[in-house]
């Protein structure tokens, strides 16, 4: 679950419990031990990545 903080960043969020704390070690949540997919973590460099365009077009 990718959402939006007030900075207007991208932020990774578990799919399962809704945590925002990730072990990256682990590749686990904090909260309730829910693996971060593949799909989650390539969903959230995308994420990255648009937030890094946009700030380059706005200089």
């Amino acid at each position: 679950m990718i959402f939006t903080n007030p900075a207007g960043a991208p932020e990774l969020a578990c799919d399962e419990c809704g945590c925002r704390w990730f072990d990256r070690m682990a590749n686990r949540c904090y909260e309730c031990g829910a693996e971060v997919s593949p799909e989650a973590q390539a969903e959230f460099r995308q994420a990255l990545e648009k937030l890094k365009r946009t700030q380059a077009a706005e200089g």
